[in-house]
């Protein structure tokens, strides 16, 4: 096998110019699969922002308000480091997939594979036709027959990165406030109107334009699977045992016993190399550019069936399994992915059920000290933030001090609300007697009451004069 195709990659000719990928339409069992799973997240993309459970959008990620919504379950800054964790957990989860089968995820399950080989290119092959209709319409002169084609194609382009990109904003400030702003009008909200149409612009220049250079030179996962996989990894892989024999390749011809003059089963048709998506030879073996789509597994199968040979030269496979036959095993390398993972998904699991509904904080104003009063009673002014992360009003919210004796005077009013997903602010004042005090800093248990329930309790700290005994 020669390795000089690892010195370029199929996009980049060798003047170093770009050498557009003209995939053939797959057609197979695995095309059929992947379209399936492929729809249903499609669905699932486009439903989850408008999707409500409890009141909460099922999925939002608004950076702005720093405001988060997973599963339905709110999260608020204070909740980053159960989204830290989430994000390790998915990291890992990944690892432990590539590890055992190869670049799959980005075969099956990566929103650039599924909008490009499932919408944008599906609408390509419909409107410029397959593989050898489009070199041909690309090489034409600019008929009004091709400019028909291209504005069509790039009309239909921009409308879905249009449709993407308004299904985006929905994830980013909510899908209420989204359709607010359609209600009304652009020009009532002109700078999202900006926004929207520079997402639109990046996803039409990623999804017409840049298109596989995303998973070749942009994405770092394609450079991460070079160092999680090994010989034991389950990728899309050319057996190439099988396809080369003993004296390699050879075009086919009728009625010739190829076993006989020791040829493998390969017949050098191109066929998985004009079906790849990235434009790759399979069987030079696994290579940064194979996203794992499975194309060439059915394009191959196709052309075995028709020459009656064997399925399955190009096959979901381990590079041990080709050369030592030895099947699929949980290494020792896997279950120390997976004892990470589980210990992790423990940890998030259990912070998850100790995660309080109502977050308060209480501090010292800052650069303030303390203030003495008659009969000996030490004053400390503070700030205090109350996060309601429900979707319920808290009405009659007021403190009390639980671990001294001493009163909590506020600012406004003694009691007040805090509104459903909302954060309460404001100042109040600590006055306890200094006897009651251990020293120049007592640390304070203050409950939070909405009535006479109380629903949160926090920690903070009383500065007092020190005391010489």
């Amino acid at each position: 096998m020669e390795e000089n195709f690892r010195d370029s990659i199929a996009t980049v000719t060798a003047e170093g110019k770009r050498a557009w990928i003209f995939p053939k339409k797959p057609s197979g069992r695995y095309y059929d699969y992947r379209k399936l799973v492929s729809y249903f997240l499609l669905g699932f993309l486009f439903a989850a922002p408008f999707v409500k459970i409890n009141g909460h959008q099922f999925l939002m990620f608004n950076v702005l308000e720093r405001r988060f919504n997973i599963f339905g379950f709110p999260f608020w800054p204070q909740d980053f480091h159960l989204f830290v964790i989430s994000m390790i957990i998915g990291v890992i989860f990944i690892a432990l997939f590539t590890v055992a089968f190869g670049r799959i995820f980005c075969g099956w399950i990566c929103p650039q594979t599924i909008f490009m080989e499932m919408i944008f290119r599906r609408v390509e092959y419909w409107i410029d036709g397959d593989r050898g209709a489009q070199m041909r319409l690309d090489k034409a002169p600019w008929t009004a027959r091709k400019i028909r084609k291209r504005v069509l194609k790039w009309i239909i382009f921009f409308i879905i990165s249009f449709l993407i990109a308004n299904v985006f904003l929905a994830y980013l400030i909510s899908s209420d406030t989204l359709i607010r702003y359609i209600t009304d009008g652009p020009m009532a909200h002109l700078s999202t109107m900006v926004s929207l149409l520079i997402f639109t612009a990046v996803f039409y220049f990623v999804f017409a334009w840049f298109r596989e250079q995303v998973c070749i030179i942009a994405c770092p996962y394609g450079r991460l699977q070079g160092v999680l996989l090994d010989d034991k990894s389950i990728v899309v892989a050319y057996d190439h045992k099988r396809g080369e024999g003993e004296n390699g390749r050879k075009k086919f011809r009728k009625h010739e016993d190829r076993d006989a003059l020791g040829h493998g089963d390969c017949i050098d048709c191109f066929q998985c190399v004009n079906v790849c998506p990235t434009g790759i030879d399979i069987r030079n073996g696994t290579q940064l550019e194979c996203v794992n789509c499975t194309a060439c597994i059915d394009e191959c199968d196709h052309i075995m069936e028709s020459i009656d040979r064997p399925k399955g030269l190009i096959r979901y496979a381990s590079e041990q399994e080709i050369t030592d036959k030895k099947k699929f095993r949980f290494t020792t390398r896997m279950k120390g992915y997976t004892g990470v993972l589980t210990i992790l998904i423990g940890v998030l699991v259990g912070m998850l059920f100790l995660r309080n509904e109502i977050e308060a904080n209480i501090l010292r104003l800052p650069g303030q000290l303390y203030e003495r009063k008659e009969n000996n009673i030490i004053s400390n002014v503070y700030t205090y933030k109350l996060v309601n992360k429900t979707t319920k009003d808290i009405d009659d919210v007021n403190f009390k001090l639980l671990s001294h004796n001493g009163t909590i005077n506020m600012v406004s009013q003694d009691s007040f609300q805090v509104p459903a997903e909302a954060l309460a602010e404001g100042t109040l004042f600590i006055e306890i007697n200094n006897s009651a005090l251990n020293g120049d800093k007592d640390k304070l248990k203050i409950g939070i009451y909405s009535g006479n329930e109380l629903i949160e309790t926090t920690v903070t700290q009383f500065l007092a004069p020190r005391s010489y005994n």
